[in-house]
């Protein structure tokens, strides 16, 4: 299909409300705008609108395109100029608290979201969100989450001292914590090596969220289901994943819509 253009230690929260539709994302004619250093204004997305209900969606595009922008809409780290966003059905602007109930977020650098002095604390903190749980317990589930994943004996040890691999899987560990529904992941790859890369692999595989998955890397991408490219902030191409990505290369040898292939 194409496209034109107060103190957590202290405060015992409540679980949070779930929507009950299934998981779901859309934007309606989403557009991101910023300024240039000489005041000219540009948009990082251009009028966009789609809707991913597949279970893994890969974004695939070249660098400095718009994936990560496009990526961040959806849980508020991108802000949009105009247009709607709905996360579950939910217009995000009216119940802003949907995107932190529903959606986890996995940064291409996990030494961006890991910040306790070890794995297990660090795992706990994120248990804090589980107001069912008490300190003991939520020790208890980080240790039992940490040997679900082969990181048990990683419990006391520095976050510092960690590999890359294993950095990106307790930060995995520590969202899937707190159960959401959807999974965001910008470049999750991107660190690994081939072990480490594989292992990821086969958890994603293993999930039960709906994956979103921004990736450089077209063997993960033609896992998934589905596949989006962007290109200049344009959504140009929105279809099965195995043909997404063929056409992808299309374009990387050819030329993309409205470009020079010799550009």
């Amino acid at each position: 299909m194409f496209f034109s253009k107060k103190s957590s230690a202290k405060i015992e929260r409540e679980a949070p409300t779930m929507p009950s539709a299934p998981p779901s994302l859309e934007l309606d004619a989403v557009t991101v705008s910023a300024e240039n250093a000489h005041g000219q204004t540009r948009n990082i997305i251009d009028h966009v609108s789609v809707s991913l209900t597949a279970p893994k969606t890969a974004i695939i595009g070249l660098n400095g395109m718009g994936k990560s922008t496009f990526l961040g809409l959806f849980n508020g780290i991108t802000r949009p100029s105009q247009g709607i966003i709905k996360v579950c059905g939910v217009d995000i602007s009216e119940r802003p608290q949907i995107t932190r109930q529903s959606i986890g977020m996995l940064f291409a650098n996990p030494d961006a979201q890991l910040i306790m002095p070890t794995v297990l604390e660090d795992l706990e903190l994120s248990l804090r969100r589980h107001s069912s749980l008490n300190r003991t317990q939520r020790l208890e589930q980080a240790h039992k989450l940490l040997a679900q994943q082969g990181l048990d004996d990683k419990a006391d040890q520095s976050i510092f001292s960690l590999s890359s691999g294993e950095k990106q899987l307790v930060a995995l560990t520590g969202i899937l914590a707190v159960e959401p529904q959807i999974l965001l992941l910008d470049e999750p790859t991107t660190l690994l090596d081939l072990r480490n890369r594989t292992r990821l692999i086969n958890l994603l595989n293993s999930l039960k969220q709906m994956l979103i998955i921004s990736t450089h890397d077209l063997d993960l991408a033609e896992t998934c289901d589905e596949a989006v490219i962007i290109h200049n902030g344009e959504l140009i191409y929105h279809g099965e994943a195995h043909e997404a990505v063929q056409q992808y290369r299309l374009y990387c040898e050819q030329g993309f819509p409205n470009e020079n292939p010799a550009a």
